[in-house]
This record gives C-alpha cells, sequence and structure tokens, in this order.
C-alpha cells in the first residue's frame, strides 16, 4: 500500500506524462489547444495526488475525474496531429501512454472500490443543493452511506 501518493506509480507516470505534453507542444503556436492539452495532462497526476489526500470516497471520484482527463487528452492528440500541432510519434506516445494510464486509474478505481464496497450508481433520486450555483445536481442516499455525487 503507498504510503504518500508519491508512492503511486500511476501518479509518477502522469508526471512524466505531462512533462512529455509540454516537451512535444513546445513549439506549437496553436495557443488555446497547446494551453488546453497542458491542462488536461497535469489535471490527471493533480487529481490523483488531491484525491490521495482525501477520504477514501473521495479518492475515488478524483480518480474518475483523472481517468476522465485521460480521454481529453486523447481527444485532443488526435485533433493535435491531424493539425499537425504535434509530431505523429510523439502524438503516438501521449496517446499511447494515456491509455495505459487510464486502465491503471480504472484498475484503482476498482480495487478501493471493493474495499469500500461502492456501488456505482448508489442512488436512482437526485435533489438540489444551495452549496451550488450552477445547475448541478446532488445526488445522496443516507440509507446507503454514500458519498456526494454530482450528476
Amino acid at each position: 500500500m503507498a504510503q504518500t501518493f508519491e508512492d503511486l506509480e500511476v501518479w509518477k507516470r502522469s508526471c512524466r506524462l505531462a512533462v512529455s505534453v509540454y516537451d512535444a507542444l513546445s513549439e506549437s503556436r496553436d495557443w488555446a489547444l497547446r494551453d488546453q492539452m497542458q491542462r488536461s495532462s497535469i489535471s490527471i497526476a493533480s487529481n490523483t495526488a488531491e484525491g490521495y489526500e482525501r477520504t477514501p470516497k473521495d479518492f475515488i471520484r478524483f480518480l474518475m475525474i483523472a481517468k476522465r482527463s485521460c480521454a481529453e487528452l486523447r481527444t485532443q492528440t488526435y485533433i493535435a496531429q491531424k493539425i499537425n500541432a504535434v509530431a505523429s510519434d510523439q502524438a503516438a506516445h501521449v496517446i499511447d501512454e494515456s491509455k495505459q494510464i487510464s486502465r491503471m486509474l480504472q484498475g484503482l478505481i476498482n480495487h478501493r472500490r471493493s474495499e469500500l464496497q461502492i456501488n456505482e450508481q448508489p442512488s436512482s433520486y437526485a435533489c438540489r443543493d444551495s452549496r451550488f450555483t450552477d445547475t448541478n445536481l446532488l445526488v445522496t442516499d443516507d440509507s446507503l452511506d454514500s458519498e456526494l455525487f454530482i450528476l
């Protein structure tokens, strides 16, 4: 068991991936795409680290966010490759590594869920919560001892 998030192999690989993205885009003049790809790559390691420092249930939620950031980065990389904003070999590396990291994150999610015996969809009702200023809905089910989930 990892003692800190720095011990997690998925966090280490996510950091290396973010550095690879920065390197691949160092010459890009497409500032918007460059910024978005850098942000999504950083989000993977950052959400893994932040979640680790929270409750076990929150950790799972943050790992799911990190996994979605992997998908976001892959999508942006496919686009960047098509418009020649990134070299094909660099794009292939980012795509392959993000797929592997995504699988690692899913494995960690599955492991943590099994430890906590959490169902993926613990509730079927939603209520509005005044702590949110936008249209997010909050799902809770006290009888299942579930966390808060954003729909």
